[in-house]
Protein backbone atom coordinates (compact mmCIF):
# COMPACT_ATOMS: atom_id res chain seq x y z
CA UNK A 1 0.00 0.00 0.00
CA UNK A 2 1.28 3.50 -0.97
CA UNK A 3 -0.27 6.20 0.78
CA UNK A 4 -0.28 9.75 -0.70
CA UNK A 5 -0.71 13.01 0.60
CA UNK A 6 -2.15 14.98 -2.60
CA UNK A 7 -3.44 18.76 -3.14
CA UNK A 8 -6.82 18.81 -3.60
CA UNK A 9 -7.71 20.38 -7.47
CA UNK A 10 -10.29 21.35 -9.68
CA UNK A 11 -9.21 17.57 -10.92
CA UNK A 12 -10.01 15.39 -7.78
CA UNK A 13 -12.23 18.16 -5.88
CA UNK A 14 -15.15 16.09 -6.32
CA UNK A 15 -13.88 12.73 -5.69
CA UNK A 16 -12.94 13.98 -2.48
CA UNK A 17 -16.05 15.89 -1.09
CA UNK A 18 -17.83 12.00 -1.37
CA UNK A 19 -15.62 10.97 0.80
CA UNK A 20 -17.07 10.13 4.07
CA UNK A 21 -17.08 8.04 7.97
CA UNK A 22 -19.53 5.79 8.93
CA UNK A 23 -23.05 7.32 9.93
CA UNK A 24 -21.70 6.46 13.56
CA UNK A 25 -18.98 8.63 13.32
CA UNK A 26 -20.10 11.85 12.41
CA UNK A 27 -20.14 13.04 15.58
CA UNK A 28 -16.18 12.97 15.46
CA UNK A 29 -14.97 14.22 12.42
CA UNK A 30 -16.65 17.23 10.01
CA UNK A 31 -17.72 16.33 6.36
CA UNK A 32 -14.84 17.15 3.80
CA UNK A 33 -17.11 19.64 2.24
CA UNK A 34 -17.46 21.16 6.49
CA UNK A 35 -13.57 20.86 7.24
CA UNK A 36 -12.92 23.41 3.98
CA UNK A 37 -15.53 25.70 5.06
CA UNK A 38 -14.21 25.87 8.61
CA UNK A 39 -10.77 26.45 6.81
CA UNK A 40 -11.80 29.44 4.53
CA UNK A 41 -13.45 30.75 8.17
CA UNK A 42 -10.50 30.38 9.72
CA UNK A 43 -8.01 31.42 8.04
CA UNK A 44 -5.79 32.97 11.06
CA UNK A 45 -5.70 29.14 11.57
CA UNK A 46 -3.08 28.54 8.59
CA UNK A 47 -4.85 25.59 7.87
CA UNK A 48 -3.23 23.10 5.47
CA UNK A 49 -5.23 20.58 3.85
CA UNK A 50 -5.02 17.10 1.28
CA UNK A 51 -6.26 14.24 -0.02
CA UNK A 52 -5.53 10.95 1.52
CA UNK A 53 -4.91 8.90 -1.66
CA UNK A 54 -3.75 4.66 -1.07
CA UNK A 55 -2.45 3.33 -4.32
CA UNK A 56 -3.77 5.94 -6.41
CA UNK A 57 -7.38 6.09 -4.75
CA UNK A 58 -8.53 9.32 -2.71
CA UNK A 59 -9.53 7.20 0.66
CA UNK A 60 -9.16 10.37 3.45
CA UNK A 61 -8.85 14.09 4.04
CA UNK A 62 -6.32 15.37 6.28
CA UNK A 63 -6.07 19.23 8.05
CA UNK A 64 -3.68 21.09 10.28
CA UNK A 65 -2.71 24.18 11.60
CA UNK A 66 0.37 25.17 10.02
CA UNK A 67 2.80 26.55 12.02
CA UNK A 68 0.10 28.85 13.73
CA UNK A 69 0.59 31.04 17.07
CA UNK A 70 -1.30 29.48 19.56
CA UNK A 71 -4.14 31.96 20.78
CA UNK A 72 -6.38 29.27 22.90
CA UNK A 73 -8.99 28.05 23.41
CA UNK A 74 -9.75 28.92 19.55
CA UNK A 75 -6.21 28.16 18.06
CA UNK A 76 -4.45 25.41 18.88
CA UNK A 77 -0.56 24.72 17.98
CA UNK A 78 1.42 25.33 15.94
CA UNK A 79 1.35 21.74 15.02
CA UNK A 80 -2.00 20.79 15.58
CA UNK A 81 -3.83 17.74 13.49
CA UNK A 82 -6.63 19.76 13.05
CA UNK A 83 -9.01 17.39 10.60
CA UNK A 84 -8.42 12.91 9.74
CA UNK A 85 -10.62 11.44 8.53
CA UNK A 86 -10.33 7.83 6.16
CA UNK A 87 -13.33 7.21 4.21
CA UNK A 88 -16.08 4.35 5.59
CA UNK A 89 -15.40 2.05 3.04
CA UNK A 90 -11.26 2.26 3.77
CA UNK A 91 -10.77 2.01 7.34
CA UNK A 92 -9.16 -0.78 9.04
CA UNK A 93 -6.05 -0.93 6.25
CA UNK A 94 -3.66 1.41 7.96
CA UNK A 95 -4.11 4.52 6.14
CA UNK A 96 -4.71 6.50 9.36
CA UNK A 97 -1.45 5.45 10.96
CA UNK A 98 0.32 5.85 7.68
CA UNK A 99 -1.04 9.48 7.43
CA UNK A 100 -0.30 10.31 11.01
CA UNK A 101 3.33 9.11 10.56
CA UNK A 102 3.89 11.01 7.10
CA UNK A 103 2.66 14.50 9.13
CA UNK A 104 4.63 13.77 12.00
CA UNK A 105 7.65 13.53 9.87
CA UNK A 106 6.52 16.32 7.67
CA UNK A 107 5.96 18.91 10.60
CA UNK A 108 9.67 17.41 12.81
CA UNK A 109 11.28 18.56 9.54
CA UNK A 110 9.70 21.70 10.02
CA UNK A 111 11.17 21.82 13.41
CA UNK A 112 8.19 20.80 14.78
CA UNK A 113 8.53 19.11 18.75
CA UNK A 114 4.69 17.90 18.95
CA UNK A 115 2.09 17.72 17.18
CA UNK A 116 -1.07 18.10 19.10
CA UNK A 117 -4.50 16.93 18.56
CA UNK A 118 -8.26 16.63 20.21
CA UNK A 119 -11.19 13.91 20.55
CA UNK A 120 -14.60 13.98 21.66
CA UNK A 121 -14.49 12.09 24.62
CA UNK A 122 -17.40 9.34 23.59
CA UNK A 123 -17.45 5.80 23.05
CA UNK A 124 -16.77 4.63 19.51
CA UNK A 125 -14.47 7.73 19.21
CA UNK A 126 -10.63 7.83 17.88
CA UNK A 127 -9.20 8.21 21.42
CA UNK A 128 -8.27 4.78 21.46
CA UNK A 129 -6.45 5.19 17.83
CA UNK A 130 -4.56 8.39 18.92
CA UNK A 131 -3.19 6.47 21.98
CA UNK A 132 -2.33 3.14 20.23
CA UNK A 133 -0.23 6.00 18.28
CA UNK A 134 1.64 7.77 21.24
CA UNK A 135 -0.43 10.38 21.76
CA UNK A 136 -1.22 11.21 25.30
CA UNK A 137 -3.91 14.00 27.08
CA UNK A 138 -2.26 17.21 28.16
CA UNK A 139 -4.57 17.44 30.97
CA UNK A 140 -6.31 20.12 29.33
CA UNK A 141 -10.19 20.17 26.81
CA UNK A 142 -10.93 22.95 24.66
CA UNK A 143 -14.22 24.63 24.80
CA UNK A 144 -16.09 21.94 23.17
CA UNK A 145 -14.73 19.24 25.84
CA UNK A 146 -12.69 18.00 23.20
CA UNK A 147 -9.78 16.33 25.10
CA UNK A 148 -6.27 17.41 23.46
CA UNK A 149 -3.26 14.97 22.93
CA UNK A 150 0.07 15.55 22.08
CA UNK A 151 2.55 13.24 20.46
CA UNK A 152 6.12 14.33 20.71
CA UNK A 153 8.16 14.32 18.06
CA UNK A 154 10.78 13.07 16.52
CA UNK A 155 8.17 10.12 16.56
CA UNK A 156 9.60 6.51 15.59
CA UNK A 157 6.36 4.36 15.60
CA UNK A 158 7.60 0.54 17.39
CA UNK A 159 5.93 -1.10 13.93
CA UNK A 160 2.37 -1.29 12.02
CA UNK A 161 -0.16 -1.18 14.25
CA UNK A 162 -2.77 -3.97 14.60
CA UNK A 163 -5.95 -3.26 12.77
Amino acid sequence: MVVVLREITDDNRDSVLELHVSPGQERFVSSVRGSLREAAEYPHAKPWYRAVYADGEPVGFVMLSWNVEPRPPEIHGPWFLWKLLVDERHQGRGHGFEVVRQIAELVAAEGATELLTSYVPEDGGPAGFYERLGFVPTGESDPDGEVLMRLALPWTPAGRLPA
